[in-house]
């Protein structure tokens, strides 16, 4: 019933009365947004292809969010080589310069780059790929000029330009964007400081010999690293001492981990001896201590043995004496003479 409800109203909104639609402002179709898991579009060569009129527009307006009609176009360009953080914290500045940004980024051709800058380590194609999927950007211009014009700057709807505000030094002019500057098209951005693509190639340029053994041991040839024979058993030979040397530290380290063990046991065996020892003295002064159990358990076992043994009387008491008498007689102590000894002692 709900459903009905708003689909009727909807109709009726849209015939009228009478079935005959209401007068209503024209509203502009808005570009469609971009979805996060979705990477950017290339530009086209002939340029942007947006019907809505481009307007000129002001820094002061397009800060305050319009024209509402449409985004404002902010431009970016670079070499963009060996794609960083640093890169990529300019182009979230310039996306965020103002509420509603769409955000352009020119990236440079090889040829062009050789020419006025240097050698890249990756190639134009490596590099827009790069940029298309990054989160910032929306739109990506291959092979986009080394000095801008007003022809790219039409052709491209382009509102502002973004880059950090150090004068850029090239191409034979003190700065390449002094007429963008000039134009109030300019926005400044901030340099990330301790990052940047040369100074990623000088790490690598400084550790050469590092990353090369380090290729070598993930199965890179030399020939694929431009190693010469005698570099290539040179660094094998490194990489052999280094793990050497990893061995002994690490036999190193265990082996004091094994002492240190074994001296907190030692440590521990000696503070439980020293408690067993008190408790052994403890307990052998309380049992043999003066006036301690031992004592009392001598005292009491004489008892019982004085109460068990029988009484001795006095030496004159004339009970004490024995009810036998001894012999006065003294006391023969040869042996009784045989019948024949006494028969011959008579003759």
């Amino acid at each position: 019933m709900a459903n009905r409800r708003r689909n009727g109203s909807r109709a009726n909104g849209r015939a009228g009365r009478g079935g005959v639609q209401p007068q209503q402002t024209q509203q502009r179709k808005r570009p469609p947004i971009k979805a996060l898991r979705d990477p950017a579009i290339f530009a086209k060569q002939s340029g942007s292809d947006s019907d809505t009129p481009q307007d000129k527009v002001t820094l002061a307006q397009a800060r305050r969010g319009t024209p509402a009609h449409r985004p404002v176009r902010v431009y970016a360009d670079g070499i963009f080589d060996l794609f960083h953080s640093g890169h990529a914290r300019a182009l979230m500045q310039a996306k965020n310069l103002f509420p509603n940004t769409q955000l352009i980024v020119g990236v440079c051709s090889d040829a062009l780059t050789h020419k006025y800058k240097g050698y890249t380590v990756m190639t134009e194609d490596e590099r827009y790929e790069a940029l298309i999927h990054c989160r910032y950007v929306d739109e990506v211009v291959r092979d986009a000029p080394w000095t801008l014009t007003p022809e790219f700057l039409k052709k491209h709807k382009i509102d502002f330009v973004a880059h950090d505000d150090i004068p850029y030094t090239s191409a034979g002019s003190d700065d390449v964007y002094k007429h963008i500057k000039e134009a109030g098209m300019f926005v400044a951005t901030q340099r990330t400081e301790g990052i940047s693509t040369s100074d990623l190639i000088t790490r690598i340029v400084r550790d050469y010999d590092v990353y090369v053994r380090r290729n070598l041991q993930r199965g890179y040839t030399a020939r694929e690293l431009n190693v010469g024979f005698i570099n290539e058993k040179k660094y094998r030979l490194q990489e052999q001492v280094d793990r050497m040397k990893e061995t002994v530290r690490t036999v190193e380290e265990k082996s004091k981990h094994l002492v240190h063990r074994v001296e907190e046991k030692s440590h521990d065996l000696i503070h439980k001896w020293e408690e067993k020892s008190r408790e052994f003295i403890g307990n052998f002064l309380e049992l043999f201590g003066p006036d301690k159990a031992w004592h009392m358990i001598q005292e009491r076992s004489g008892r019982v043995l004085q109460a068990l043994s029988p009484y001795q009387s006095p030496s004159t008491s004339p009970s004490s004496s024995p009810t036998r008498r001894r012999s006065t007689s003294p006391v023969n102590h040869w042996p009784p003479f045989t019948t024949t000894q006494r028969s011959l002692s008579q003759q």
